[in-house]
């Protein structure tokens, strides 16, 4: 689902302002000619994230020029609509907890599927044929919505009814956490070879916001969050196993 062609020259990201998203998005701006952001407000407990993706988007645009003259608008979607069909630990003021199907309450059924069907529709209007997402099999809980069949399911439904040639983009599907911080290490070095590896990793550490609960006064090696939720435990344990991580002062 990675191939490339000169038709694929221009990208959407799904940008929620977290790691994930911001790895994608050094991907994107790594590998396509005109890049843009789309993000979701749906109510989510942690809105910090909301206003963490223009810092993000503020700081890659003046560590990385190159990068900055690809990056084009960003755009953000109200849907609060979203809030209203789901009750889960993501949009309501519950405990994280499993429920009986086995899958974490922080589930929202069919965000995935909404998003990114919005995102084809911004991404027919604005002339891109890539939508990228920070979707992964590896480090997940288990969310149906996030898997390669869904993805590839997906990417056929749209392309057949907007009748044109999308391509979903995934470049985290196989990767774990350390193997994540592994690639934005990669993606900076390539953009510039004088220090954007480790200029990029610290950006992603201290502006990408992924704790659930929208904790930003604990500051982490890894980041700021609460350290306990499963969204910051998925963070933590991928650093730890990230043999590049820089030592602490």
């Amino acid at each position: 689902m990675s191939h490339h062609s000169d038709m694929h020259q221009n990208a959407l990201v799904l940008f929620s302002g977290g790691q994930d998203s911001a790895t994608c998005l050094a991907h994107a701006l790594a590998r396509y000619a005109r890049v843009e952001t789309i993000g979701f407000d749906y109510g989510q407990r942690h809105r910090v994230e909301l206003a963490q993706r223009l810092v993000v988007l503020r700081e890659l645009r003046a560590r990385f020029p190159a990068w900055a003259a690809r990056l084009g608008e960003d755009h953000v979607l109200d849907l609060a609509v979203l809030g209203q069909v789901s009750d889960t630990a993501l949009t309501r003021d519950t405990a994280i907890a499993m429920q009986a199907s086995g899958l974490p309450n922080t589930f929202v059924p069919g965000r995935n599927l909404l998003f990114l069907t919005l995102a084809a529709a911004l991404a027919y209007r604005r002339g891109h044929s890539v939508i990228v997402t920070g979707v992964c099999e590896t480090d997940f809980s288990g969310y149906p919505d996030c898997r390669d069949d869904t993805m590839k399911a997906l990417q056929v439904a749209l392309s057949l009814g907007m009748d044109r040639r999308f391509l979903i983009d995934t470049p985290l599907m196989w990767l774990d956490k350390a193997a994540t911080w592994q690639l934005a290490h990669a993606l900076g070095q390539a953009a510039d070879p004088h220090g954007g590896g480790p200029a990029l990793t610290a950006l992603i550490a201290e502006h990408t916001h992924t704790c659930y609960l929208g904790e930003r006064r604990q500051r982490h090696p890894w980041g700021w969050g609460c350290g306990q939720c499963p969204a910051c435990e998925l963070r933590a344990s991928g650093w730890a196993r990230w043999p590049q991580r820089p030592e602490p002062d």
